[in-house]
């Protein structure tokens, strides 16, 4: 346990590492906490798609049998923590779009064709998702890796649309 002083505030930091969580336990806890069974789940960038969010933030892409779901935990480092802290911000929070499975047009995943792009700078494939809302059609996008082909092929068992 350490001690920051200073100016009329005193901070404590505990540092406790986590138990070991078995990934197998997560994803049951996860389910139940849905009520939905996780088809297939991938990590991804989330790049825009959703008014709420405007910053492009790291997490899980998953479709799950109600439909598809990007789930961003929160997390800081140490340094922020305690400017946090020590400003009175707010800690961050869990962030979770959801799209159900009747909204959801077509998924798909494109990669870059282009043998000099790949070259010069590491492309990732970009994941985009149509789907419906109250102010008409949307599209979904994310970096992801190959494993968004998974979510792909959940959405289309599901949903029965094909990718565009």
């Amino acid at each position: 346990m350490l001690f920051f002083h200073g100016r009329g505030y005193t901070i404590r930091v505990l540092f406790q590492r986590k138990k070991d969580t078995d990934p197998g336990e997560f994803w049951k806890e996860y389910e139940a906490a849905l009520g939905e069974k996780v088809l297939a789940k991938t990590l991804g960038r989330y790049l825009s798609g959703w008014d709420e969010y405007g910053e492009p933030l790291w997490g899980l892409l998953i479709a799950t049998s109600g439909g598809f779901r990007f789930h961003h935990f929160p997390h800081e480092s140490w340094i922020t923590a305690l400017t946090r802290v020590t400003t009175g911000g707010k800690p961050p929070s869990e962030k979770t779009i959801f799209i159900p499975g009747n909204r959801i047009l077509s998924a798909s995943l494109i990669m870059e064709k282009r043998w000099w792009k790949q070259f010069l700078a590491p492309v990732h494939p970009l994941f985009k998702l149509r789907y419906l809302c109250p102010g008409g059609e949307r599209e979904l996008a994310a970096e992801t890796d190959l494993g968004a082909r998974e979510i792909i092929a959940a959405i289309e068992s599901t949903t029965g649309k094909s990718g565009a």
